[in-house]
């Protein structure tokens, strides 16, 4: 097989230069990728899976430096040691990389058009008007509906999943040799990552090309990966063909990784508890605007469509659906933090769907939100102390200075952090870390009920489980009632005991999530099990 060998990495080491020293995030990693197949990088975050790929494509950050021993070879050439013009030309070229955040890689000032057309006439010096043609085939190629208008419209205009469409054309336009793929499915609808998966696997079995892929999602990697990469601390713990690692991991830490997919049930509720919050027949539109300044037209778009809910003390309700279902939009009704056209909203037996901002202030204290990404909802310039003793200070709770110390430390063990990163800043975190920042936040303040907007769904899978854990516990020691919003199925299944399915701001099915997730009674419920549990559409 050697003859299709297409890139072997050799004892690859890649330093950081930081304050104090040197950190050493890739160390004697080995690889070898052939024609047509797909190697999985797996770990959790740290373990050097984007740095090792970013060292293949030569995009490392000034800081960084490749060792010396080190190669990367293709087409008998060292790309590690080749030079940077060397480097553009295979760039884009006979190697693509597509990123996690399609919307950070495009650029938002260009058309989708000219952002395609751009690499055909640098590496294929087609003209304009051949390039422009390229590209609509090239959407066309990827699944995109009507590509002729696309073409003209720019990366907002278009949905996550069609983002991450437009960056597999961008990545494929010069038919490149390999392809890597660094977690392109993680922010994605389980349902667009299944598309956005089996249109790689068709690609490549169309073209030939190798494939890196990079993910934390082991569903996928047993799916669509040949051989897998277990990576830790830079280093390469195990590797082997997938059915073998999966089948008999050797090394204990590949051992842990697998037995992090989330599992467990919720809590079981105790006798009948009273109802914490209520919906009836909510709705909410939104007035969009299309064409041009002078001549727009207006229409309504019923994001929330006559729906109801009820929430019990100490239970969790899953909300899920795809991307533009209503789900965020329907539970921030809820919490009245956007405005409802209809219906009537019951918290703690006190209907609040009248009640201006005035009037809901004091209720703020006792319903919370823990948004997807806590590094954009925590304050970067506040310390640990000021973000959790903010909203203690707003809404006068606790005896003085002293008191509210000692909860915001106690709301950090409740958490489970340390209580001595008092002065530390969010940046100074990882990932799970910041989300757990972000409950302690809530849960400093002795809500009854938390909105948990897709608060595990950019974690690793054992982060993802340690917060599972952590929010079963709170709930079980503070009887918090949680309305869980996701896409995650299996993170639904593990933590909630009752599921409402959404499809175009209308519930389409709900019931108990053994029930619903074992025998969906709707096709599009069947549709998101499959995608969810099997990767397959």
């Amino acid at each position: 097989m050697t003859e299709n060998l297409v890139i072997e990495a050799r004892k690859l080491g890649v330093t950081f230069k930081v304050d104090g020293g040197v950190v050493e995030a890739v160390k004697d990693v080995s690889f070898r990728l052939h024609k047509g197949q797909t190697i999985a990088l797996v770990g959790e975050s740290g373990s050097g899976k984007s740095v090792t790929a970013r060292a293949v494509m030569r995009l490392l950050s000034k800081r960084a430096r490749v060792t010396a021993g080190s190669e990367i070879t293709y087409a008998g050439q060292n790309m590690a040691r080749l030079s940077a013009a060397a480097m553009r030309g295979l760039r884009g070229n006979r190697l693509s990389m597509i990123f996690q955040e399609p919307m950070s890689s495009l650029n938002p000032v260009y058309t989708i058009g000219s952002q395609l057309a751009e690499a055909l006439r640098i590496h294929q010096k087609m003209t304009r008007a051949e390039a422009l043609a390229r590209a609509v085939e090239l959407l066309r190629e990827v699944q995109i509906p009507d590509p002729e208008p696309r073409v003209g419209q720019y990366p907002h205009q278009l949905s996550g999943g069609q983002r991450q469409r437009v960056m597999i054309a961008m990545a494929l336009a010069n038919n490149p040799d390999v392809l890597i793929a660094d977690e392109p499915t993680t922010a994605l609808d389980v349902t667009v990552q299944a598309e956005i998966l089996n249109l790689i696997k068709a690609l490549k079995e169309k073209t030939g090309m190798a494939v890196i892929l990079i993910t934390h999602d082991l569903t996928v990697v047993k799916q669509f990966a040949d051989h897998v990469y277990v990576m830790q601390h830079g280093v390469v713990r195990e590797e082997g063909p997938t059915e073998q690692v999966f089948a008999n991991p050797q090394h204990p830490y590949t051992r842990r990784l697998l037995g992090s997919e989330p599992k467990g049930r919720a809590n079981a509720l105790v006798g009948t508890p009273d109802t914490v919050l209520e919906g009836r027949n909510v709705r909410v539109t939104f007035t969009l605007r299309k064409g041009g300044a002078f001549r727009g037209t207006y229409s309504d778009l019923q994001a929330v469509d006559g729906l109801s809910l009820s929430l019990k003390r100490g239970e969790t309700l899953g909300l899920v659906g795809e991307s533009g279902s209503g789900k965020t939009t329907f539970g921030q009704a809820l919490m009245r933090l956007n405005r409802m056209n209809e219906g009537a909203v019951e918290f703690l037996g006190q209907r609040i769907d009248g009640f201006d901002r005035g009037q809901m202030k004091p209720l703020r204290q006792k319903m919370q939100i823990v948004f997807q990404d806590p590094f954009s909802s925590l304050n970067p310039r506040m310390s640990v102390r000021q973000i959790i003793e903010e909203g203690l200070i707003v809404n006068g709770i606790g005896n003085g200075r002293a008191d509210r110390l000692d909860r915001v430390r106690q709301a950090l063990r409740d958490s489970g952090m340390p209580d001595g990163i008092l002065s530390r800043f969010p940046h100074e975190f990882s990932g799970g870390q910041r989300q757990r920042l972000a409950i302690a936040r809530a849960i400093a303040l002795e809500p009854e009920f938390i909105l948990l907007d897709e608060p595990t769904s950019a974690l690793d899978l054992s982060v993802q489980a340690q917060i599972i854990d952590l929010l079963r516990k709170l709930q079980a020691d503070k009887g918090l009632s949680y309305l869980f919003i996701s896409h995650d199925l299996k993170v639904v299944r593990a933590l909630c005991h009752r599921v409402i399915v959404m499809q175009h701001g209308r519930i389409v099915e709900e019931g108990p999530v053994a029930e619903v997730l074992e025998n969906p009674a709707s096709e599009y419920t069947r549709r998101l099990v499959r995608a969810a549990f099997e990767i397959s559409t």
